[in-house]
């Protein structure tokens, strides 16, 4: 129950620290994946902190050494990029490919070609729906009638 405590779930695979492994207290987040103690100052990082902080001092280290030297799981480092938290330098294609046309990018799910058409065609679906929901009967308009004084009345 305890390890349970100090770790929580931020993601499927993202964990953030909560309680301080030197003294126990609770550790406050400071920004940047860092948390540092109420108690005594000590600070410790989530998963995107600790891979922030190993490509700070190693620029250019690829996912199996950034994930060997932090304890970070690739599954999440991969997440992260996904998530554009980090980019694939140039020298390291091949990590991650687009979604829809399968072109090696540096980070997020698309390219910025399938990136824009991807917006485009959702920009369009929420025209044609707006659209329908113009159409409706009564769309819009006010009810008319009795202004509210006494609609129902109660017979006894």
């Amino acid at each position: 129950m305890a390890e349970k405590m100090r770790m929580l779930q931020l993601s499927e695979d993202q964990q953030r620290p909560v309680i301080c492994e030197k003294c126990g207290g609770v550790l406050v987040y400071k920004g940047l994946g860092e948390y540092r103690c109420e108690e005594c100052g000590e600070s410790e990082y989530d998963d995107y902190g600790k891979v922030r902080s190993y490509l700070e001092k190693h620029k250019g280290a690829n996912v199996s050494d950034i994930s060997i030297e932090t304890g970070v799981s690739r599954k999440s480092i991969r997440q992260m990029v996904k998530e554009n938290r980090f980019e694939v330098i140039e020298n390291r294609g091949g990590f991650l490919k687009c979604e829809m046309c399968g072109v090696a990018i540096k980070s997020g799910h698309f390219c910025p070609k399938c990136e824009e058409a991807f917006h485009k065609n959702v920009e369009a679906e929420a025209r044609n729906e707006r659209q329908r929901n113009m159409a409706m009967a009564g769309y819009g308009k006010e009810r008319t009638g009795d202004d509210g004084s006494k609609r129902y009345t109660r017979e006894r």
